[in-house]
C-alpha cells in the first residue's frame, strides 16, 4: 500500500491522505532513519509484557525522545534501564498509530562512560556468581582426545587464522560459523552462531576474539550468552582476550584461556601427549628388540668360540697322529682301531644312559600322574564329596558363612544352590 502511495502521479497539492495511510507512509520514511541515540534516560516504565518505555534527554538543552525496547531485545542488552542513565540507543523511530506519537524503537541499549559500565559489570558478575555459573564443580573437563571443534568467531580477523596455524594435525574437524564478535550488536550475532553449533555434532565448542576493551568486549559480558554457554551440551572454551577485567562469558566456559594461540595448544595437549607416549613406547620396544639382538650376538660369538677351539684341538690331533704315521704305519693304524673301539664303546654307553634316562623320566611321569590323580577335587567328587562355596570362596569353617546366606555345593555332575538354614559346631 505504501510502495503505491510512492508511485502516484497524483500532485501532492491535490492528495488526500488518510490518516491510517499517511502513518504507514511516515514509518517507510522512517525505517531509513536508523541511528545510534545517546541521552540520558528519564521517566523508566516496564510492563507487564515485560517491554520497557522511556524517554532520552539530551544534555545539552534538554531535548527529549520517547524510546520503547521490546523485551527480548531487553533482555539482550544485558542492563537494567534505571532513571539518570547515560546510554547509547540503537534503533529506528516510528510513528505509533493507535496514540499518534512518534517514539525510537530500540533494537538495543547499552550504558555510556567506563565506569557505568564497569559498574554493571560488577552488578551483573555479583548476581550470575550467585546463582552458581561460575563455579569450578560446574564446570567440564575437556574429552580426552577432542576433533570435532565447533568454532565461533569473525571469519575475517587474524584469529581463526591464528588457530588453525597452531593446531597440531591431528585430524581436526573445524566447524566454523562466522560472527560479529564486537560490541554490544553482537549479542544476537552470537546466539544465532550458538543455536547452529548446537545442532551439530561436535566435541568442543570454542568462542573466541581478540583482546579489547571493557566497552568493546561488552557482547560477552551479557547473562543471556552467560546462560547459553553454561547449558551447552558440550565443554565450552573461551579464548577471549582479556587484561584486568575478564568477561562474564570466558569465567562461565568450562576453559578459560586468553588468545587462539592458547585455545590451539590446548586442544593439541592430549594429541601431543598421546604422540610423546607412543613415541616411548616405539623406542622401548626397538630398545627392547636391540638389546636381544645384541645378547643372541653375544651367544653366538660364544659357541662360535667354542667350536673354533674345539676344531683347532681336532686339528692339533690330527696333526699329531698324522706326525705318528710318518713314524709308523702299524702305530697308525692301532691307534684307529683303539679311537674306533673307544668311539664304539662311548657310543653304547651314550646309548645306554640315554635309554636309562627316558625310562627314568617316564617312571618320574606316572609317578606324578597318579599322585595328580590321586588328589584331584573331581576323583573326591566322584567318592560322594562335594566343595561348598560362598562368595566365590570354598567354605572351609562355620565362621566363613552366615545363617540366611546363599551358598553353592558343587557335585560330580553340577552345582546346587542353597541357604544356611542353621550352623551346629
Amino acid at each position: 500500500m505504501t510502495e503505491d502511495l510512492f508511485s502516484q502521479n497524483t500532485e501532492k497539492e491535490n492528495r488526500v491522505f488518510s490518516i491510517s495511510d499517511y502513518i504507514k507512509l511516515l514509518n517507510v520514511v522512517l525505517q531509513k532513519c536508523e541511528a545510534r541515540i545517546v541521552g540520558e534516560t528519564t521517566q523508566v516504565q516496564i510492563s507487564k509484557p515485560g517491554h520497557v518505555y522511556f524517554s532520552l534527554k539530551d544534555k545539552a538543552d534538554g531535548s527529549i525522545i520517547n524510546c520503547v525496547i521490546w523485551k527480548y531485545n531487553y533482555a539482550l542488552s544485558g542492563i537494567q534501564l534505571k532513571e539518570g542513565l547515560e546510554i547509547i540507543a540503537s534503533g529506528v523511530p516510528s510513528v505509533y498509530a493507535p496514540w499518534g506519537k512518534l517514539s525510537f524503537q530500540a533494537k538495543s541499549v547499552q550504558l555510556v562512560g567506563e565506569g557505568k559500565l564497569k559498574e554493571e559489570y560488577e552488578r551483573l558478575k555479583k548476581e550470575l556468581t550467585e546463582k552458581g555459573y561460575f563455579a569450578e564443580e560446574r564446570k567440564r573437563a575437556l574429552p580426552l582426545y577432542p576433533q570435532k571443534i565447533g568454532v565461533i568467531t569473525s571469519k575475517r580477523g587474524a584469529v581463526i587464522h591464528d588457530l588453525n596455524s597452531n593446531l597440531g594435525k591431528f585430524g581436526f574437524k573445524i566447524k566454523l560459523v562466522d560472527s560479529l564478535v564486537e560490541g554490544q550488536d553482537a549479542v544476537k550475532d552470537i546466539l544465532l552462531a550458538i543455536k547452529t553449533l548446537k545442532k551439530q555434532d561436535i566435541d568442543v565448542l570454542v568462542i573466541m576474539r581478540g583482546g579489547g576493551s571493557l566497552e568493546s568486549l561488552l557482547a560477552f559480558n551479557n547473562a543471556v550468552l552467560v546462560k547459553e554457554v553454561v547449558d551447552f551440551p558440550v565443554p565450552v572454551i573461551a579464548g577471549i582476550g582479556h587484561d584486568k577485567d575478564v568477561s562474564l562469558v570466558a569465567m562461565a566456559a568450562d576453559v578459560m584461556v586468553s588468545t587462539p594461540t592458547a585455545v590451539a595448544n590446548l586442544l593439541n595437549q592430549s594429541w601431543e601427549r598421546a604422540s610423546m607416549e607412543i613415541e616411548q613406547k616405539e623406542n622401548c620396544i626397538f630398545s627392547s628388540y636391540n638389546n636381544r639382538l645384541l645378547k643372541i650376538r653375544s651367544q653366538i660369538e660364544q659357541f662360535q668360540f667354542k667350536l673354533n677351539s674345539r676344531l683347532e684341538a681336532i686339528f692339533n690331533r690330527y696333526r699329531e697322529i698324522e706326525n705318528k704315521l710318518k713314524i709308523s704305519l702299524e702305530k697308525i693304524s692301532y691307534a684307529l682301531t683303539t679311537q674306533k673301539n673307544t668311539i664304539i664303546s662311548l657310543a653304547k654307553f651314550i646309548s645306554k644312559s640315554f635309554i636309562e634316562s627316558l625310562e627314568t623320566a617316564g617312571r618320574q611321569i606316572e609317578s606324578r600322574e597318579k599322585i595328580i590323580s590321586s588328589n584331584n577335587p573331581e576323583r573326591q567328587l566322584k567318592l560322594g564329596y562335594c566343595l561348598a562355596y560362598a562368595k566365590g570362596k570354598i567354605i572351609k569353617k562355620t565362621k566363613d558363612v552366615k545363617i540366611g546366606e546363599d551358598f553353592d555345593l558343587q557335585l560330580v555332575d553340577g552345582i546346587i544352590n542353597s541357604e544356611v538354614k542353621n550352623i551346629k559346631k
